[in-house]
């Protein structure tokens, strides 16, 4: 650990002590610093005139007392230097040890953020985070699944992409998660996907406070898997065991939703109606003959 990020990180395992003093109190959203070229301002603007409030969730997501230092924001330019060092399916990135976020405002529409202030909300999330755990290493599973969360509420765009991926390959293992991120756009989008929905989980499962306290854990010098198990009382195999347990609808969702399964059903229906017919109109048929018949008998008796 360098000095400036030793220092960075005995501030804010100090900063609740001296938090009154330091006047960031009553503050709890983190200040943002943007940065942007000239035709970018506009969009800078609208970034800077987001409520007050806007980032108070992402730090009570991560357990924060005082969201701390100002966040430097950077947008980048397509055609910039920047933008070239990354793939082009990064619609930004950030780095929490340094309080800095980049992001690639004409990328902002891409999974797993589809709006630029959601977008600032998941990169701003990083930083948090990182702040929260003391600069200490975090799963990348854990720190992406917490900061989709903070970029917005888990959806059906989520759910869908969640189902795709278990379609095409199932369960994957906690060991190849981590590795997803750093494959293809696909694995990337899949890595997401199950990152996201497996930190909803655990939310649900154990109340939103788990990921501030096992960021706090990490804090206190902990493992990251003896924080988690502290916070959430189970192993994370365990708790990766369970979310895997309760996805067997997601699994079968893009078939059962999709427009083959559709029209697939409506000529089953169809058949069967045809052939509920044709066994009414042969009954009908039945009973005529048998009318007939008796008709005939009685005619031949008189």
């Amino acid at each position: 650990m360098t000095m400036r990020r030793a220092a960075l990180a005995a501030f804010f395992l100090l900063a609740p002590l001296g938090m009154a003093a330091t006047g960031w109190a009553a503050a709890r959203s983190p200040a943002l610093e943007i940065e942007a070229p000239p035709f970018l301002a506009a969009t800078a603007q609208r970034l800077r005139e987001l409520p007050p409030g806007a980032f108070d969730s992402v730090v009570q997501l991560t357990g924060l007392e005082v969201a701390g230092p100002p966040i430097r924001v950077v947008l980048a330019p397509e055609a910039s230097e920047t933008a070239r060092q990354v793939p082009s399916w990064y619609s930004g990135y950030a780095a929490g040890d340094r309080g800095l976020v980049v992001l690639f405002p004409s990328r902002a529409l891409s999974y797993p953020d589809s709006t630029l202030p959601d977008l600032l909300r998941h990169e701003v999330a990083h930083v948090l985070a990182a702040r929260a755990a003391g600069f200490r290493p975090l799963p990348r599973w854990f720190d992406e699944g917490v900061a989709m969360l903070a970029g917005g509420a888990w959806g059906l765009d989520d759910r869908s992409r969640l189902a795709l991926a278990l379609l095409v390959e199932g369960e994957v293992p906690l060991a190849d998660l981590d590795r997803r991120f750093a494959g293809g756009e696909g694995d990337v989008a899949r890595a997401y996907a199950i990152a996201g929905a497996f930190v909803h989980d655990l939310i649900e499962r154990h109340g939103r406070r788990v990921a501030a306290d096992v960021l706090a854990g990490v804090a206190r010098g902990l493992p990251f898997t003896a924080a988690f198990e502290s916070a959430a009382g189970t192993t994370v195999e365990s708790a990766y065991a369970e979310f895997w347990r309760g996805r067997s609808l997601e699994r079968w969702l893009p078939l059962l939703t999709s427009s083959l399964t559709l029209w697939l059903a409506i000529t089953l229906l169809a058949l069967w109606a045809i052939r509920r017919r044709r066994r009414r109109d042969a009954a009908l048929r039945a009973r005529w003959d048998e009318e007939e018949r008796r008709q005939e008998d009685d005619e031949w008796v008189n």
